[in-house]
């Protein structure tokens, strides 16, 4: 199957796509290659370009618009840290596995984290217009569906404890979404960073 119909069968149909998905074979580099990397490049790529040629306008300020070595910096170090979190991601679920009913297994784990974060990342590609962030990231919480939906079919977890076993990945999820940016702070990629060299036009 294509990355674009996956990408489009999980988002419009998740409860009929998983099935499929639980059965296919599937590696972790076969996952990177082939979905993980491409699609994490979208919101990246569309942030970029947004903050760059359009920026965002403020009223009474103008438009703002980063330095082009801040947007960059900041571009490579959020996409190689979102591809670490998708795997960190499915270690969590593996780990948690037992506790909800379900088997652990790592290549199960990493399908349901890679494809659930697939709302997010179609849906990034409204980043490439800054003030259309905030919508990007409201329907990106359909991402939990997502998740709630793919969990007790690939990990085998009743599905009595299906929404349990989603909360609990859920704040796990939250807290590596807090490292990351924490992370990126810290190596000066942060928005402070990228204000700093902002200057109205």
């Amino acid at each position: 199957m294509s990355l674009i119909d996956r990408a489009k069968n999980i988002i419009m149909r998740p409860k009929q796509e998983w099935p499929v998905i639980d059965t296919e074979p599937a590696t972790v580099a076969g996952l990177y290659t082939g979905y993980i990397i491409p699609l994490s490049a979208i919101p990246v790529i569309a942030s970029l370009i947004g903050w760059s040629v359009f920026g965002l306008s403020i009223p009474f300020l103008g438009t703002i618009r980063p330095a082009i070595g801040s947007l960059v910096g900041n571009a490579v170090v959020r996409y190689v840290l979102g591809l670490i979190a998708v795997y960190v991601l499915a270690l969590i679920i593996d780990a948690l596995a037992p506790s909800f009913g379900g088997t652990k297994s790592t290549i199960q784990a990493l399908k349901v984290s890679a494809y659930s974060y697939t709302a997010a990342w179609v849906f990034g590609i409204l980043a490439i217009i800054p003030a259309l962030a905030i919508v990007a990231g409201l329907l990106s919480l359909y991402c939990l569906y997502l998740l709630y939906t793919g969990l007790p079919v690939l990990m085998k977890s009743p599905p009595e404890k299906a929404l349990g076993y989603t909360v609990v990945v859920i704040i796990a999820a939250i807290i590596l979404f807090i490292v990351v940016g924490v992370v990126v702070n810290a190596l000066g990629f942060g928005v402070g960073a990228m204000g700093a060299g902002a200057l109205p036009h």
